[in-house]
């Protein structure tokens, strides 16, 4: 059985190395390292559900994380994730599955009495393949390819956001204090209200990820990061938005099971970024942008946000139909709260017609609708700007979209100064707005005209 468990992770390990000095590139050992870390923690989530199911399980030997050897977890992670990525161009994503398939099926039998196999084990293989190892391998193949920038995001904050509310306080209860039982037995109310809380800062983490991608081209992985310099969003509050939010839900769900461990974590993490991570990345991004970079980080602090945004550079624009009711309150809204670094024009002057609510920021990015009205918010100050953010959650901004059409008016035309706002009875609420790319100039925001009546 010791012979087993030392070559269950030699030989994985060993062939990882080989394969290493096939492909030499950074972005390629990077992107393996984020599968190694997605397999290993795929594969935990994965042995908690076969203890449940009888899949299989593990001879009580000494080295076990929650009844799992940690030596053999170590060398299944190694074996379904960095391995295949640094081989991908000699092993097709079907081809690597099938392979890890059929040494699966040869060696957990071998393993015997290390691991002991139930009669429905190779259902478990299957979950474990296509929930653990293929998104583990499409994950470590587009990052050391720089392919699919959205869909490598949402792989990499699945797997963030599983370690850093799962994997690490389940680790922390294992070796320290705390329990789950201090979830699982909130009520309804206590839910809620824990919900609520949570919200304001997915909110932030978000919207940092969100900025990375839409104004960056990059994701939050250190090795995969944005192509230029991001200061909008939640990074014209703060330099370190997802570290301060990861913070925080840490010290949520310490509070929460009671976990002193947890907090320890917590104060690690902030240790690690003061004193590792934020020389590194100081001198990467100073390298990279030089005094942008220097200027932005004389203005905006690491760990203790800006009450106003910090806005260089040319200003965004906000175009709105002045002659509609709505838009008229909104304007009014926003002109009343001086935004940072944002000027509001009557939709009228575009020389396209515009059936939302547009926003151009200074470099080009646009965006429409609600999501247009939640990007102005962030000009205004972080209260404001943490609206703007949820407002943006995946499908909130979508919910928010159809209430005002229903509530307000339908997507309609913006109309010549003085012209009647459309209503829904001589509007089609099937209207849909033409693209717009065009960056508006900014100017000085004239007085919007005041709602006709009614």
């Amino acid at each position: 059985m010791t012979t087993a468990r030392y070559l269950s992770l030699a030989v994985p390990l060993l062939a990882v190395l080989a394969a290493a000095r096939t492909d030499r590139g950074r972005t390629a050992r990077a992107a393996a390292l984020l599968a190694f870390v997605a397999t290993g923690i795929g594969i935990a989530a994965l042995h908690e559900v076969a203890r449940r199911t009888c899949w299989y399980t593990f001879a009580q030997v000494n080295g076990t994380y929650r009844g799992m050897p940690v030596d053999l977890w170590l060398g299944w992670a190694a074996w379904w994730g960095p391995l295949p990525v640094l081989l991908r161009r000699v092993l097709p994503l079907p081809v690597a599955l099938g392979l890890l398939l059929w040494v699966d099926v040869v060696a957990m039998p071998a393993l015997h009495p290390l691991v002991r196999l139930g009669p429905d084990w190779l259902v478990g293989e299957f979950v474990g393949l296509l929930g653990v190892a293929l998104p583990a391998q499409l994950l470590g193949r587009w990052c050391a390819d720089r392919r699919h920038l959205v869909a490598r995001t949402l792989l990499q904050v699945g797997v963030f956001a599983a370690l850093l509310l799962w994997f690490v306080p389940t680790l922390a209860f294992e070796v320290g204090d705390g329990s789950w039982t201090g979830v699982t037995t909130l009520t309804g109310a206590g839910l809620l209200i824990l919900a609520q809380v949570a919200l304001p800062v997915a909110a932030l983490t978000l919207g940092a990820v969100r900025e990375f991608v839409v104004r960056g081209g990059g994701t939050p992985y250190p090795w995969d990061p944005p192509g230029r310099l991001v200061s909008t969003g939640p990074y014209a509050y703060l330099a370190n938005p997802m570290q301060v939010g990861a913070v925080i839900l840490v010290m949520l769900a310490a509070a929460v099971t009671r976990s002193g461990t947890l907090v320890l974590a917590a104060v690690v993490v902030v240790a690690f970024g003061a004193a590792v991570a934020r020389p590194h990345e100081e001198h990467d991004l100073a390298g990279r942008y030089g005094e942008p970079w220097r200027a932005y980080r004389r203005r905006v602090r690491d760990w203790w946000p800006r009450w106003r945004p910090h806005h260089p550079g040319p200003p965004a624009v906000l175009l709105l139909d002045d002659d509609c009711g709505p838009c008229a309150a909104t304007w009014r809204f926003l002109a009343h709260r001086r935004p940072v670094g944002l000027r509001i024009r009557p939709a009228g002057e575009h020389h396209r017609v515009l059936w939302r609510a547009e926003y151009v920021g200074g470099d080009g990015h646009t965006e429409r609708g609600v999501a247009a009205v939640a990007r102005a918010l962030e000009h205004v100050h972080l209260g404001w700007a943490l609206v703007g953010w949820t407002l943006r959650l995946p499908g909130v901004t979508w919910l928010a979209r159809l209430v005002t059409d229903a509530m307000i008016a339908p997507p309609h035309p913006a109309q010549p100064r003085g012209g009647r706002c459309p209503t829904p009875s001589n509007v089609s609420w099937t209207a849909r707005w033409p693209p717009s790319t065009s960056t508006a100039s900014p100017g000085s925001p004239p007085a919007p005209s005041p709602p006709p009546p009614g």
